[in-house]
């Protein structure tokens, strides 16, 4: 994957630290507000070995309450300019809907990668946006809002349905020129529990597009309900679907804490190395 004019070798899964500069994200602990308290978030997973940042300022988790356009910037642009200050070289991801934002950051910060929740479907502008800017972009599946994601969530077939629209709209990104496009089946996002688990039973299936998977299931409902407890205790299961998710294709995990899921990258590729006790 081109970033910034670099190759990302995904030969060996990445990690992808979650840097929320909201007020409102699910798992409070994510929270990050203040020049110190973001600073010292970005250093942390850095040195944790996350190898790309993903910075959002607009809250996806279900019933969030809609900001506009330039708050969302707003947000974003206090939280780059310290991103940027500090660590220059990072590789940076925005996750964002709106073509105008992910412009913005591109343009102005050096943004890498444009990481879309809706798919195109919340901003018709934001697929000709991301082939124009020749950045790599991660197309997720959600059905629904965020506002009303989660409202008795449907399918005629969860994995058809699913496969039907990546295959639709990676067609329209190719036509567009767009080139590096990853994957995520947005565990969450307009799912029921079952439809989540399903999903994880047969992730190695969406390898037949040929592109890049990243999965984002970091102390999601998925994991806390099954298990009666809440986000703030939810690291060990998250750490557990992740390593299913690995197990399964996984190229890129999207995650709130990065030494854990460093952890499992080193287990499950020193795994994938040995056959029968020989090393490939």
């Amino acid at each position: 994957m081109n970033v910034n004019g670099r190759l990302l070798d995904l030969s060996t899964p990445q990690v992808m630290g979650i840097l929320n500069v909201t007020p409102d994200s699910f798992y409070a602990g994510s929270r990050m507000q203040t020049e110190t308290q973001i600073a010292t978030r970005v250093e942390q997973m850095l040195e944790e070995g996350a190898d790309m940042i993903d910075i959002g300022a607009y809250s996806s988790r279900p019933g969030a309450a809609d900001i506009s356009v330039q708050e969302e910037m707003d947000r974003l642009r206090a939280g780059l300019r310290i991103v940027r200050r500090m660590h220059p070289d990072a590789i940076v991801s925005v996750d964002t809907f709106r073509a105008a934002v992910a412009c913005m950051c591109v343009e102005e910060y050096g943004v890498a990668i444009v990481n879309d929740i809706s798919g195109g479907e919340m901003d018709k502008d934001m697929f000709p946006t991301v082939a124009r800017l020749g950045v790599p972009y991660v197309l997720m599946h959600m059905q629904g809002t965020p506002q009303n994601m989660q409202q008795q969530p449907h399918y005629d077939s969860l994995l058809g349905d699913i496969f039907r629209y990546f295959a639709r709209k990676v067609q329209q990104l190719r036509d567009l020129g767009a080139k590096d496009i990853v994957l995520d089946p947005g565990f969450g996002f307009g799912k029921t529990l079952e439809h989540n688990y399903e999903l994880l039973a047969h992730l190695e299936d969406f390898r037949i597009f040929g592109l890049p998977l990243l999965v984002g299931v970091s102390r999601k409902s998925m994991v806390y309900n099954l298990l009666g407890t809440t986000p703030a205790e939810a690291l060990n299961g998250t750490t557990a679907v992740n390593t299913v998710c690995l197990m399964k294709g996984g190229d890129i995990l999207r995650v709130h804490d990065v030494r854990q899921a460093v952890e499992a990258i080193k287990i499950i590729t020193k795994m994938k190395e040995t056959v029968n006790g020989h090393v490939l």
